[in-house]
């Protein structure tokens, strides 16, 4: 019986180790290859068995299989599968999976430059937006839109295409540095955002990178708020394409379609995409239409040198919105879709040959081009370069009307050209195991062209003035592009000559030479860097429209301004669930050519007050959870803007000469709050996720106004405007927002975002009488308000082994109609007597923001 049981025990333990043996560990990580970030709740499965795991929340995962060797399927909704083959026990490293959208691993050019917050160690308070996520939710709204339910974000939509803005952290576009693969895109002159220009973009974008503060970026920038770096598709592996229609709310279209050949045998790789889109508006006579096209030639010489040639641009109109007094929106008839740049009490035609432009039109046409060289010197080292040119042409043409019977005689054009070249350049390389170096250069020339002329004539055949312009009289007998913004971009007015005067007629040109870098340091669970940069930009101004020299422009003199920012921080991951981090930076930030000369129409006289340079100082810390079911960002932020200065100009004549100028002593704003994000994923088919910002952004100090005369007359302290402690308007000051998304059946999903909207105020005007005494009343408070958008997706798979897809998408924005004011210009508050809506003096100039919207899209992927 002993001999019986030991026989048995050997027998159990013989089979036990047979098991044992036939099993094998496999660990990796699986990553967005898109943007190389981590992947949490893909899915691991060892195939021909229900034996898997997910990946947690860093994309790691670890899988004990049933047998020694075999295969593993890993998989991700919105993903194409990989399937890897393992021997005994494998670390598969990381595993790139890719949006099903795209068909195959995208090859990002030019990644040594964009900066991107996962190509550094130290982790900054950032929110990323995917492939799969823009191609659901951009529909036919602004990219701003794109980023509202993302910590510390304010969007308004300001009634027209493309129109949109964004404010982060309580600063608007024209201090959040925007780059594209990262290539600066703000305004040279001051720094402002026009998304008409690009509203191709989002149908090529693979990511947009919200970096919220100090951010990752080592260009010398004008990042204040944050930076935001939307990253386009480049180069596909493999061939494929789509075919999209989309309709939606007030008569608008856009079909788009794409094709890539692939990465041929040759080494080359072709993409191309074309769009058309049009629409009447959702705010009364704000038509417009456009073009949006991208083209992308990729040619790989050899395993160590990549080559990629962009060419992008959306040549596209839309008719403008105004604001108003709030008393004309809730007038009889009116409501939120009012324009009052339409009430002009003449013919109301959008007809373009009747001689109306209803409010004016944005007319604009921006090519941009790029080539992105990557060369992996060694395995240690790379250099990426990108030389980028644009060459902007168009203008805001109203029609301009007989006084004694207000006939439209002429189209009159306010042109603002530019030709704009750069080069961005950055080498990398890895000293040892725990350091890394960069250093590089960013360049950029600008010329700016500004000028007024006559677009199209109705019924006149000439326009004339007996004003001195360049020593006589002038006649306009030209028409140049109309509103179609090809003829502006190949039409463009060069002749002084057909020129109407004594409007602006003048150029600037800005050049602008930084040098970055920075040091990484990474071991065990610490990680630090240094970033610095030191730039200069030099401004001259060349004044035609009044130019007292025959045939000839009269040039300033010319403003030299350096620069330079200074970054570091660390982190520390306590463990494998938990990091903590803190950054600090100091920016030295030159101004803006606008905030230089003292009247941007008419005059090379300087500013004397903006000569110097603005002071941004920024700290913040930062908290990282992560875990299987559940990632949780935390942020405090504390931030400085010191010594800048505001301006505003007053027309005191019949020529439209801005003879007396504004402008206010050093203004200092601060800005602080925490933000609050939460990503779950409770199940395979159910997502959660929320956010919360709560921030205090306010003016600190009062500011005295100052008027001075154009040409060098005398100069007046006026006012003191007592704004200290006075609340910064514009953007919501406390948001938050829930998500969800839900697998109801294969491939079949609904989602939904709630938004919640407080503490917005009205933009203070220093000039204003709210301001004009010590018991300031402070901004004026609009009320609270919360939105609701909805989606549903359906994708159909189709073709030889289900390799094509039919994909259907549906959204509804605002879907509960909530009225609700986006901002206001003023800060008049309620005193007896006074007519008020929901708390707000009705004689406020206000814009409403937009009630339902909805978009329908039919995508076809091969």
């Amino acid at each position: 019986m002993k001999k019986s049981i030991q026989f048995l025990m050997l027998t159990v333990a013989f089979m036990f180790s047979t098991v044992i043996m036939a099993q094998s560990t496999i660990t990796g990580t699986v990553i967005d290859a898109e943007i190389n970030a981590p992947l949490p709740g893909a899915n691991i499965v060892e195939k021909g068995t229900t034996n898997g795991v997910s990946t947690d929340f860093n994309g790691k995962f670890t899988l004990t299989t049933q047998e020694s060797s075999g295969q593993v399927v890993i998989s991700y909704v919105g993903y194409s599968s990989v399937t890897l083959s393992f021997d005994g026990n494998a670390d598969l490293g990381n595993v790139k999976l890719t949006s099903d959208n795209s068909l195959e691993e995208i090859v990002i050019v030019g990644s040594g430059i964009i900066d991107l917050a996962e190509d550094r160690k130290t982790p900054i308070a950032v929110s990323t937006i995917k492939a799969a996520q823009i191609q659901e939710k951009a529909g036919n709204s602004d990219l701003p839109e794109l980023l509202k339910s993302t910590p510390s974000v304010h969007t308004t939509q300001r009634g027209g295409f493309g129109d949109g803005q964004l404010f982060l952290r309580g600063f608007d576009q024209t201090n959040t540095a925007f780059l594209l693969n990262g290539q600066p895109i703000n305004g040279m002159e001051d720094g402002k955002m026009y998304w008409s220009n690009w509203s191709g973009v989002l149908d090529v974008a693979q990511a947009v990178q919200v970096q919220r503060g100090l951010g990752s970026s080592k260009l010398a920038i004008s990042s204040v708020g944050g930076t935001v770096n939307i990253v386009t598709k480049t180069l596909d592996k493999k061939e494929g394409g789509f075919i999209q229609q989309m309709l939606a709310n007030d008569g608008y279209t856009k079909s788009t379609a794409s094709y890539s050949t692939g990465l041929m045998e040759n080494g080359l790789a072709v993409t191309a995409m074309f769009g058309h889109w049009r629409g009447d508006g959702y705010v009364d006579h704000t038509e417009g239409q456009g073009q949006t096209y991208f083209l992308s030639f990729g040619y790989k010489v050899n395993d160590n040198h990549l080559l990629n040639l962009m060419i992008t641009g959306a040549p596209q109109w839309h008719a403008a919105a105004g604001n108003a007094d709030l008393e004309d929106f809730l007038a009889e008839d009116r409501g939120r879709r009012y324009n009052s740049w339409n009430a002009t009490g003449v013919n109301s035609s959008n007809n373009l040959n009747s001689g109306v432009y209803p409010g004016g039109r944005n007319v604009y046409h921006k090519p941009v081009i790029n080539l992105n060289w990557d060369w992996d010197i060694n395995e240690k080292s790379s250099l990426s370069t990108v030389l980028y040119g644009s060459k902007g042409r168009g203008a805001f043409v109203q029609s301009q009307f007989d006084r004694n019977t207000r006939e439209a005689t002429y189209a009159r054009g306010s042109n603002n050209n530019h030709d704009w070249y750069g080069l961005v350049t950055n080498y990398n390389n890895e000293l040892n195991e725990n350091l890394n170096f960069s250093v590089g250069a960013d360049v950029r020339m600008y010329n700016g062209i500004h000028y007024r002329s006559v677009n199209e004539f109705f019924s006149v055949d000439s326009v004339g003035d007996s004003s001195t312009y360049n020593g006589g009289s002038y006649e306009i007998t030209e028409t140049f592009g109309g509103i179609n913004p090809w003829n502006l971009l190949f039409n463009s007015n060069d002749d002084h000559g057909q020129r109407l005067h004594p409007y602006y007629d003048y150029e600037e040109d800005i050049n602008y030479l930084g040098v970055f870098g920075q040091l990484e340091y990474n071991k065990d669970k610490f990680s630090a860097y240094f970033q610095g940069s030191a730039s200069t930009q030099s401004h001259v101004r060349t004044e035609y429209g009044n130019s007292s020299i025959a045939g000839k422009g009269e040039v300033s003199e010319k403003v030299n301004n350096p620069g330079f920012n200074v970054k570091l921080g660390g982190a520390y991951q306590i463990n494998n669930n938990n990091t903590v981090f803190l950054n600090t930076g100091y920016y030295s930030r030159q101004p803006y050519h606008s905030d230089l000369f003292i009247d941007d129409r008419a005059s090379n006289q300087l500013n004397p007050l903006s000569d110097e340079n603005q002071n941004i100082t920024g700290i913040e810390a930062g908290y990282k959870f992560m875990g299987d079911k559940i990632s949780v960002n935390a942020n405090l932020y504390y931030t400085i803007w010191d010594n800048r200065i505001d301006y505003d100009s007053e027309d005191t004549d019949d020529d439209n000469i801005a003879d007396v100028f504004y402008s206010t002593s050093a203004i200092k704003q601060v800005h602080y709050g925490g933000e609050l994000e939460i990503f779950t994923r409770l199940t395979d088919k159910f997502q959660l996720q929320g956010f919360l910002s709560i921030g205090d952004w306010r003016y600190d100090g009062n500011v005295t106004l100052t008027e001075t005369l154009e040409g060098g007359g005398t100069t007046t302290t006026g006012e003191t405007s007592y704004i200290d402690g006075v609340k910064i308007g514009n953007a919501a000051q406390f948001t938050a927002g829930i998500g969800a998304k839900y697998e109801i059946l294969p491939r079949f999903k609904i989602d939904a975002n709630w938004n919640q909207y407080d503490k917005l105020y009205g933009n203070a005007n220093y000039g204003g009488s709210e301001f004009s005494t010590a018991n300031n009343r402070g901004s004026i408070e609009l009320p609270s308000f919360d939105t609701v958008d909805a989606g549903l997706s359906y994708k159909c798979l189709v073709g030889e082994n289900d390799q094509n897809s039919l994909q259907f998408r549906l959204n509804v924005n605002n879907i509960f109609s909530e009225v609700y004011l986006e901002y206001s210009d003023e800060n008049k508050h309620v005193d007896t007597g006074d007519v008020a809506w929901n708390g707000v003096n009705v004689e406020n100039r206000v814009r409403f923001g937009y009630g339902r919207t909805w978009n329908f899209s039919m995508r076809f992927n091969f």
